[in-house]
């Protein structure tokens, strides 16, 4: 689909489904989304009712929905494999964010495959195991991740690699770029920090630093690499802007950019011209451990639980959703000309300034 069909597509059915099958994980990660802990809370969803979730997500229609089952570690959830194959059989495709802990090894990949699991996504949080292991919380985190990625790879499961951008892992980037490529990791997910669940302030970075960042996320595009991004759908913008012949510099960028020539050579074509225009609430949706929905996993506004509602319904007709949708937006985001194709973030806004229509805090462009 083009960016009109796209954005069509996604006024009435989502990209992506996002279900936080438990609040249990064996880490404890300082940025945790969920704060996560060792053991489910009371009231998670029951198999049957996990169930009825992903029957849900079917009845969205085709092409359908991308299930993405996260946590929390979904590797805690005994019946999972009962709920992929399940998801399977109904035709709704998975995916799994699972933690990088003893439950992920060899014979756990196997099973992935063995199951039609679509791809798994593993975190990687800097290119030095200080980096990685101060934001995971688990001495020996970084070589456990790049062992599992590189068993990934080589037992077929197809994997992406999510990395946080934050105060220590900004000025790694450029080395991040060049381990994945020797791992042979396609797929990049760049996400950039919201303060909810445990993620602090101290962790962050400047908007000047933003916007740096997703430039050189650009530059990157331009070695083959496919780049996705989370809170940070100004990299769309930024993405336009060059291929309409826009230049930019900025000490940082000039610094990461260099540093990734020197380690990966001259690029190797031109800036991705892909544009998929989700965020928050407009493409993604997101389903907690007791069923609550909300536009993202990263903005905890409830629109509704589906033990009660249809995720269907609540997806085309919440009223905010559908303001979102439409734009609806204030400040800088309200006037943008990208407005479609960004949008802002909307969990940065609500953290913010307690508004989920606000303008996006991060982001540099003046209308």
């Amino acid at each position: 689909m083009n960016v009109k069909e796209l954005i069509a597509r996604f006024h009435t059915a989502p990209l992506l489904v996002f279900w936080e099958s438990t609040k249990a994980c064996p880490l404890a990660c300082k940025h945790c989304r969920a704060d996560a802990i060792l053991k489910p809370l009371p009231g998670e969803l029951t198999t049957a009712e996990g169930k009825r979730l992903i029957d849900q997500v079917a009845e969205f229609g085709d092409p359908k929905p991308l299930l993405i089952i996260t946590g929390g570690d979904p590797l805690m959830r005994r019946d999972l494999w009962e709920l992929v194959d399940y998801a399977n059989a109904v035709g709704v495709p998975v995916s799994l964010a699972p933690a990088v802990s003893p439950n992920l090894n060899e014979e756990t990949l196997k099973e992935v495959r063995a199951h039609g699991v679509k791809s798994i996504s593993i975190s990687l949080d800097g290119a030095r195991p200080e980096t990685h292991d101060e934001l995971r919380g688990i001495p020996g985190s970084f070589h456990d991740t790049v062992k599992v990625i590189k068993t990934a790879v080589e037992v077929g499961v197809p994997v992406q690699v999510n990395t946080v951008v934050w105060r220590k892992s900004l000025p790694e980037l450029p080395e991040v770029v060049r381990l994945l490529r020797d791992l042979g990791v396609k797929v990049w997910e760049v996400f950039f920090l919201i303060l909810t669940g445990r993620a602090k302030e101290e962790l962050d970075i400047t908007p000047e630093q933003y916007e740096a960042a997703v430039q050189f996320l650009v530059d990157v595009s331009t070695y083959g690499m496919q780049i996705r991004t989370v809170e940070a759908p100004f990299y769309r913008r930024a993405k336009l802007e060059r291929l309409e012949g826009k230049t930019y510099d900025h000490p940082l960028y000039r610094d990461l950019t260099e540093r990734l020539r020197k380690l990966l050579g001259p690029p190797t074509r031109g800036v991705d011209p892909t544009i998929v225009p989700t965020r928050d609430g407009f493409g993604i949706i997101f389903v907690a451990y007791d069923g609550t929905v909300h536009p993202s996993g990263f903005l905890p506004y409830p629109l509704g639980n589906v033990r009660r509602q249809s995720l269907v319904q609540i997806y085309r007709e919440h009223p905010l959703l559908q303001k979102m949708r439409r734009g609806e937006f204030g400040g800088r985001c309200g006037v943008c000309r990208y407005k479609d194709v960004c949008g802002g973030s909307r969990a940065r806004a609500y953290a913010h300034f307690k508004d989920p229509l606000a303008e996006d805090p991060a982001c540099l462009y003046q209308p």
